[in-house]
């Protein structure tokens, strides 16, 4: 479907939060670097995963075995890693992912030899300074279309240390952690100014550290990386995805009794803090071994300062509307570089349904109002936007028709699914 319009209604029930994304990227990838067999649980085929895996299908990974565990229902891949990185094809296309592009990058770079990494959409423009830096100091050989992709590799990763800006993104910092590890000395990255998005990071040293990898952590300013290590073969089960459980808890807020399952309330994930951001703003929210129980709640608006977890700003964009007072989004200005430029078509779209939003250079101020009116918004298509768009569906006093609403597959497929078994009532709309 690609238009759909959604008739006002109230959400409620339980609903399974789908694997995290960050963590599906980060297993595959290091299932693929050890030597041996690995099965990961509970993946989803998100467009974002599937590019992922054709990636590092082109460095020498072999799919074993793709199925569902009949007792659990969850879906599960076994991959056959060699251990070392070769070339199986010389083209990578990373559709619209951003952490497959990055991730895969310097991996390339350790083989040496020539690749070509292709995207489409907004992935085509998003930035790789921070690896031009490096492949200049090192004498990496690189081309690209007037800075876009396609852009083409050739040479070989030498260890030494490496700076990073750690206010352009996180992705850099993760990529390099892959690949330094495979080299045949030490190497150290540096990084130049505060570090946002530390929860990726570590979520990324974890996972190493899982698959026998070890990164020494100096205070997020400096990261030791040991030269060669080996990768080793795991089982792992992927834990649910708290920056696509943002969007139910956000709805549970505005509806009724929503119940979130499979989050570990242990989780490094940086997104976990969406539940301290709607606490803060008085949501009613119960934390049980593993559930969490989201009740309507009548918000206020705060100070939400996104530098840490710039995936939330669309969604917490539409809590703000809907909440008492002023909220106010600030640190925000890498979120113009996603999918779409987040804050412009955040605002745009919620402005156009009756919401009250200033865009601001690198954020959003936001008075709340008691409802939205409905009408016809875009995706602009990015996910998350058509996700958060789908949520202030249920506030709309008219039904909402979303342009572009096929965006979703990007990360989270089964989205208009769960919407409507939570009482969301869609039909697909064909805009003549």
């Amino acid at each position: 479907m690609s238009h759909i319009q959604i008739r006002p209604s109230i959400l409620k029930g339980n609903i399974n939060i789908p694997p995290s994304k960050s963590l599906s990227h980060r297993a595959i990838i290091c299932a693929a670097l050890a030597k041996g067999r690995s099965k990961m649980e509970n993946i989803i085929f998100s467009d974002d995963i599937i590019a992922t895996l054709e990636g590092m299908k082109s460095f020498g990974m072999e799919v074993v075995d793709i199925a569902t565990d009949p007792n659990t229902n969850r879906s599960y891949i076994t991959v056959e890693g060699k251990g070392e990185l070769t070339k199986r094809a010389e083209t990578i296309h990373c559709k619209e992912s951003g952490s497959t592009l990055r991730f895969l990058i310097p991996l390339a770079c350790v083989v040496g030899e020539r690749f070509k990494l292709e995207g489409k959409g907004k992935l085509v423009e998003r930035p790789l300074t921070s690896y031009y830096n490096i492949f200049d100091k090192q004498e990496i050989k690189y081309s690209n279309i007037a800075g876009k992709l396609p852009l083409t590799i050739e040479g070989k990763l030498k260890p030494g240390t490496f700076e990073l800006e750690g206010n352009i993104s996180s992705q850099f910092i993760t990529g390099l952690m892959f690949a330094l590890p495979l080299l045949y000395e030490d190497s150290v990255i540096e990084i130049t100014t505060e570090l946002e998005s530390k929860g990726y990071i570590d979520l990324t040293i974890d996972i190493l550290n899982k698959y026998s990898i070890k990164i020494i952590n100096d205070n997020y300013y400096r990261f030791y990386v040991p030269g060669n290590q080996k990768y080793k073969p795991l089982d792992y089960i992927v834990e649910g995805d708290f920056s696509q459980a943002a969007f139910w808890i956000v709805a549970g807020i505005l509806n009724e009794d929503i119940v979130l399952k499979g989050l570990n309330i242990n989780s490094l994930q940086g997104d976990k803090e969406i539940l301290d951001i709607v606490n803060r703003m008085g949501a009613n929210i119960i934390k049980k071994s593993e559930d969490i129980i989201v009740k309507n709640s009548q918000t206020n608006g705060i100070v939400i300062d996104a530098s840490q977890w710039p995936d939330l700003v669309p969604v917490l964009a539409v809590l703000g509307a809907l909440s008492k007072g002023r909220t106010e989004i600030i640190n925000a200005q890498r979120v113009r570089i996603k999918e779409s430029d987040r804050l412009m078509a955040i605002s745009k779209e919620l402005n156009r349904i009756g919401a009250d939003i200033v865009e601001t250079n690198e954020g959003l101020i936001i008075n709340g109002v008691k409802s939205l009116s409905g009408g016809i918004v875009d995706s602009w298509n990015d996910h998350r936007i058509a996700m958060a768009l789908a949520i202030a569906s249920t506030k709309c006093k008219e039904p909402l028709i979303i342009k572009n609403s096929h965006v979703v597959n990007k990360s989270y497929p089964g989205f208009w699914q769960d919407f409507m078994s939570l009482g969301g009532i869609i039909n697909e709309w064909n805009m003549g």
